[in-house]
This record gives structure tokens, sequence and C-alpha cells, in this order.
């Protein structure tokens, strides 16, 4: 089958479908060895291929692309991926780059004709970037009994309790980002989470508000926090009946798995995005694959 003309948006094509498209041999790809089949448009005298629409399209390594996206979500940092498969630092950046657009688009659907979320656990868990004196915080939203993550947020906050202090000493005043990341992070799930939701989340008093501007006819059962357990990297709480599971079995795995959320990890964060970046690669292989 011979497919449509890739630039027939760009260059002038009359109504004639793909008539004007004919066979123009064949190549076989270098990256992964297989053969594909190229095309020209006798209309507007481009050439292309099958591969041309691909997201993959130009890549010279695209056979490690699933390799990475396991290893990414399997608690490997990007130096030692770029050791065990002998390629460069670059080459590894590149593909978390891509990986990391690619899940984007799939943890963040748009399609309508998915089932949209009636029960929903949002709650926040906290790293940093560099040093500890720069927190970072992680807005999540997890549907109920599933634990499917619906979407995340990451937000620059500023030192609290002992740290605020030297904080404020060494690296000055630091902007609380976390109220505008809850608020489009809230904005963004509108589409596919019922109007008529349950939101379950802990007694954080700024989560009412932003909660109700976004989702005004929604229920918002709110729990008491609980101290957490030495298992479950100290998301999971110690003792009985856990109202927040998903939400907090879904953080541990995040902990577990992102080597950059480990306890006690020299894998840290340099760039907020990035680490966005990675946590969207771990929530589409947790959708797809974990759960």
């Amino acid at each position: 089958m011979r497919p449509e003309c890739p630039y027939r948006h760009i260059h002038p094509h009359t109504a004639s479908g793909n008539r004007k498209i004919v066979r123009l041999g064949s190549y076989r790809r270098k990256s992964d060895g297989r053969r594909v089949k190229r095309f020209r448009c006798n209309e507007c005298g481009k050439g292309f291929s099958h591969a041309t629409r691909s997201a993959c399209y130009k890549q010279n390594k695209r056979h490690l692309n699933d390799r990475f996206r396991k290893l990414f979500a399997s608690g490997i940092s990007q130096r030692r991926l770029a050791r065990l498969f002998s390629v460069s630092r670059t080459t590894v950046v590149r593909k978390h780059l891509f990986l990391a657009s690619q899940s984007r688009g799939k943890v963040q659907r748009t399609e309508t004709t998915e089932p949209v979320f009636e029960i929903v656990e949002f709650d926040d868990l906290e790293t940093f970037e560099h040093t500890k004196f720069k927190p970072l915080s992680v807005f999540l939203a997890v549907e109920y009994k599933t634990r499917r993550v619906i979407d995340l947020e990451v937000a620059r906050m500023p030192a609290k309790g002992k740290l605020s202090a030297r904080a404020l000493k060494k690296y000055g005043p630091r902007e609380d980002e976390r109220p505008a990341a809850r608020r489009r992070l809230f904005e963004r799930i509108q589409s596919r989470v019922s109007s008529v939701a349950i939101f379950k989340s802990d007694m954080n008093p700024h989560y009412p508000l932003d909660l109700k501007r976004a989702f005004p006819h929604a229920e918002h059962r709110r729990f008491k926090g609980r101290r957490g357990c030495i298992v479950g990297q100290g998301e999971l709480k110690r003792g009985g009946f856990d109202p927040l599971f998903s939400f907090n079995h879904t953080a541990a795995m995040f902990r577990a798995n992102v080597n950059r959320l480990f306890r006690r990890t020299w894998n840290t964060t340099k760039r907020p995005d990035r680490l966005a970046d990675h946590l969207m690669i771990y929530a589409h292989y947790h959708n797809s694959t974990l759960i």
C-alpha cells in the first residue's frame, strides 16, 4: 500500500489522492537492519519512505529506545547506562529527552474514548536538586485502587525546619512554586477526571481552595497524615488501614525505581525539568507495564 505524501501540506497537490505516489526502491536501515520501502511524489517531486513520519526518524540507535525506557524506570543512572551500552553520555541524554516526550504524551492522554477517572488520590512527595537546601515538591495524582498515575508536576519550594535558616543564608530566598504547580495539574486533568469525582488527600490547608477552582462540584475527602514506616521508602504508613494507600504505594514505587528519588543517594537532580522528564518515563512504564 502506497502511503500519502508527507509534504502535501507544504507543497501544492491536486485532489488525485495517492495515485501520484510511485515506488522508488528500498534501503536497509543501519540502526536495526530492517528494510524500508522508498517512495516519490510526482506532484511535488519529494522522496520519502515508511520511516519519514516515524517518531524515531533519523535516530541512529533506535534499537536502544525500549531498553533505555525500561532501565530508566528501574533505578539505573545515566552514567551507568552509558557505561553498560558503550555509548556517550550525550546519546543517553538525547534518549532521555526523547523517551520523556513520548511518555508525557501517553500519560497525559487526550483521547475522549477512554473512561474518565472517578476517584483520585493526590498529594506530594519531596526531594531536592543538588543539595537539601534546595528542596523540590513532586505533586502527584493517582487513580484509586488501580494506582494508575494520572499526572504529575515538579515545583521548587523553600527549605523548611532546621535547614531553612542555613539555606536562606547560603542561597538566598527561594520562591515557592507549589501553588502554581497544583493549579496547573488540576487544570490539565479536568478533561480526564469526572466533574463530580471524589478526591482524597491529607489535611494540607492549601488543597481545598486549589481543588475547588478546577472541580467546583467534586467531593473532597481529607484524612489526617500519619508517620511513615521504614519499609516502602518511608512513603507507606505505619500500622492499620491507610485511606490513601493507592497514593502512598505509588509514591513508594517512584522512590524505589527512580534513582533521583532514592533515600540517601548521590544521584541527585541538577535540573527540575529533567526530574519531571525522568518521572514521566517511569509513570508511563508504571501505567503500561507494572500495574
